[in-house]
């Protein structure tokens, strides 16, 4: 048996494989001390549009700076796709990215390959043993593959001769042991090899699995630091060693509980990866970790909204693998067929009007005794973004949404508010609008175009899918009198979504009919700061 930590590789995925050299070293020093067998660096790549970390590229010139301890065996992983599309012949391509191995602190390359490249994947793994490394080929998404085609892949490895293990992988993270055992009893029938298994966690099964195959006799086994990972991440090497110290293993567990207690725990609390509700539905519905993993990171999208899209992506064809494309369409639940639309219903409908646009910052709660106080003693017209709460629905006069996905969420609770609701009607199916058939819907419509924030009478144009956006936009085809704003928060300066309200704002105030608006709670946004206290002027 052989455990193969890759914690460098995979954990990239959520910090692009920029690690701090503390964090680095430390583990290196760890996976060695706990006599791990195999320590996968990170990736090999040509380089990639955008900054990424050592370890997505882990080239020679970066391992030669490493301190790599004596002990285990060092290895990098390149994807087949890197080779079969690099425009260079499969012999050029390896060169390019590979010195022979005499050459090299790695001994070991491990190629990733979705089922249809296998076909083109003999010659990558010939060149690299030609090179002199350990080879390792792994098939990823093996679940749910019929047993011919899984024993035709092992066929063709056993074809290329020389190939050290074959590797399947649980991509979706939605096996189970009888799933593994399966899988193991295919692959048997054509290659009498050293297996390999890749787990993930998105079903809380990764361990078991891994243990599984242990007993079928999988002899590589795949572990990450507190499995830091793609997703939900994987099988922790902390654990499978906790297992195996009840069998007398010869590997020493406590300097990787040290490092986890160290290094890693902090890092899981801000990176987030490990096994959760949604990763379980999305493996679930055969959706990829990739998405959800994307969705939790935005936090525009609460819970609800990220279940309806992966219902939403549950029902498409070839979600097995991550396109951003489809990840936008599933979140607006707009497959861009629909033509943009809209009435002239809100023209005009702020002129001559104090207006208070209601957000959901925190501090809509903590001011608002103040907020209802100003409501009240003012009158504004209240513009609610998005459904509110804290605001009693007797105090606010419109409602605004931009989302599928949001409305979805809250239809019932529109339906109890009764109040008129601004949104682009287009975006929405009949049998969605139905929920709301007894509400004044007031239909503007919405186009999204990078770098635009404008407005004519029938429809807004926004720099991206933000309800904010969209109200901004809907005000320029009025002349209120005044624009002040409660609970639009704010992030921390180098939030992203810091950034993209900074860009709405910019848009929003270069246009020449913009209304400034003031901000009556905290703001770190750059607009003009009032106070929610100070008599009205």
């Amino acid at each position: 048996m052989k455990i193969l930590d890759c914690t460098l590789r995979d954990g990239g995925y959520y910090n692009n494989w920029d690690f701090e050299s503390e964090v680095v070293n430390a583990y290196l020093i760890a996976v060695a001390e706990a006599n791990i067998d195999y320590v996968e660096l990170g990736l090999r790549n040509f380089p990639k549009q955008g900054f990424l970390g050592a370890y997505a590229y882990t080239t020679e010139a970066h391992i030669n700076s490493l301190n790599l301890p004596e002990g285990p065996t060092y290895g990098v992983m390149v994807d087949a796709k890197t080779i079969l599309e690099s425009g260079f012949s499969v012999e050029d391509a390896i060169n390019k990215l590979f010195v022979p191995a005499n050459e090299s602190k790695i001994d070991l390359v491990r190629i990733a390959a979705h089922f249809h490249e296998v076909e083109n994947s003999g010659p990558i793994v010939k060149q690299l043993k030609a090179l002199g490394y350990i080879v390792g080929y792994n098939l990823m998404q093996a679940g749910g593959k019929p047993d011919d085609v899984i024993a035709d892949k092992a066929r063709q490895a056993t074809e290329w001769g020389g190939l050290d293990s074959l590797y399947f992988a649980d991509s979706l993270g939605n096996m189970d042991g009888d799933e593994v055992t399966r899988i193991v009893n295919a692959l048997r029938t054509q290659w009498s090899g050293e297996l390999g298994i890749h787990t993930h966690n998105n079903m809380g099964k990764g361990l078991d699995n891994t243990l599984t195959a242990k007993q079928l006799g999988v002899t590589w086994l795949d572990t990450t630091i507190t499995g830091m990972g793609r997703g939900a991440g994987n099988t922790q090497t902390e654990s499978l060693l906790a297992v195996l110290d009840k069998e007398g293993s010869v590997y020493n567990s406590k300097p990787i509980y040290e490092l986890v207690i160290r290094h890693f725990e902090s890092m899981q609390k801000k990176y987030g990866w490990g096994s959760n509700l949604l990763y379980f539905l999305g493996a679930q519905n055969d959706v990829h970790p990739t998405y959800i993993q994307n969705l939790l990171s935005n936090s525009h999208y609460g819970t609800d909204e990220i279940v309806g899209a992966i219902d939403y992506l549950s029902k498409l064809e070839s979600t097995t693998s991550y396109n951003g494309a489809i990840l936008n369409t599933a979140l607006t639940f707009n497959t861009g067929n629909s033509e943009i639309s809209g009435t002239d219903a809100v023209c005009g409908l702020f002129d001559n009007k104090h207006v208070l646009i209601l957000a959901n910052g925190p501090s809509t709660t903590k001011y608002l005794n103040a907020i209802k106080l100003y409501i009240e003693q003012y009158k504004p017209v209240v513009v609610s973004v998005n459904i509110s709460n804290a605001i009693p629905a007797d105090l606010i006069d419109y409602y605004v949404i931009s989302h599928n996905s949001k409305f979805l969420a809250d239809a019932t609770r529109y339906q109890a508010l009764n109040k008129p609701i601004i949104l682009p009607v287009h975006r929405f199916s009949k049998d969605e609008l139905s929920l709301l058939s007894n509400l004044d819907l007031l239909d503007y419509g919405l186009d999204v175009k990078d770098g635009e924030l404008a407005a004519n009478k029938t429809h807004s144009v926004v720099p991206s899918d933000i309800t904010t956006a969209y109200v901004l936009a809907m005000l320029l085809e009025s002349s209120p009198l005044s624009v002040k704003s409660v609970g639009f928060d704010g992030y921390e300066k180098n939030d992203p979504r810091q950034q993209e309200m900074i860009k709405i704002l910019d848009l929003y105030s270069k246009n020449k009919l913009a209304a400034k608006v003031v901000s009556l709670t905290p703001t770190t946004y750059p607009l003009v700061k009032g106070s929610v206290y100070a008599p009205n002027s």
